[in-house]
């Protein structure tokens, strides 16, 4: 089953001072977000591997708008992050279908590697309803000025019978990290966490 798109939506959130200093460069943050129809909403499904598929597809989709709204390589890709809201006729297990079993192997290839885990949260919700889309390093856990996040909003979704996706990554960490930790140029990327 493919997923039926109702919208895409991608913003890009660049971050140019912090309490009076000059952020040069900039942190910049990209989410894409689908909006799709759940198709079992209203239903409860003991197989849900049709959204399992769906995730696998808009793993890629939304990686890559990701990369292509920031205007970089995969490989400067630094962090990611995955978030799912779920409308009223659904329920949360639709949104982990989405999120766990198969979208975050399509991810890790738009932005090459990704040995870390990729974050991820979900939600029941209504239109207008904020979604926070948590981040991490891609590669390294233990990246601490890397733990972020961003907010998306559509004002018309989710419907009672839709899903919200939303995929996020960035191309630096937080502005002006200063809570000590590995940092981005000492992580190898080997486990995962360092």
């Amino acid at each position: 089953m493919r997923a039926k798109i109702r919208k895409i939506a991608v913003n890009i959130e660049e971050t140019h001072s912090e309490i009076g200093r000059k952020i040069d460069p900039a942190t910049r943050k990209a989410v894409a977000v689908a909006v799709i129809e759940n198709p079992f909403a209203g239903t409860y499904t003991e197989d849900l591997s049709a959204l399992m598929e769906i995730g696998a597809e808009l793993g890629t989709l939304l990686g890559r708008k990701c990369v292509e709204a920031l205007g970089i390589t995969p490989e400067q890709a630094e962090s990611y992050g995955k978030s799912a809201m779920v409308g009223e006729n659904g329920e949360l297990e639709h949104a982990a279908a989405i999120l766990h079993p198969k979208l975050g192997a399509p991810l890790r290839k738009e932005v090459e590697k990704g040995a870390a885990l990729v974050p991820s949260s979900k939600k029941m919700g209504s239109p207008g309803q904020v979604l926070d889309v948590p981040l991490g390093h891609k590669d390294a856990a233990y990246v601490r000025s890397h733990f972020d996040g961003i907010e998306v909003r559509l004002n018309d979704a989710p419907r009672a019978n839709e899903i919200m996706v939303a995929v996020a990554v960035t191309d630096s960490g937080r502005p002006l990290p200063r809570v000590g930790g590995l940092t981005h140029d000492e992580a190898e990327g080997k486990d995962g966490l360092r």
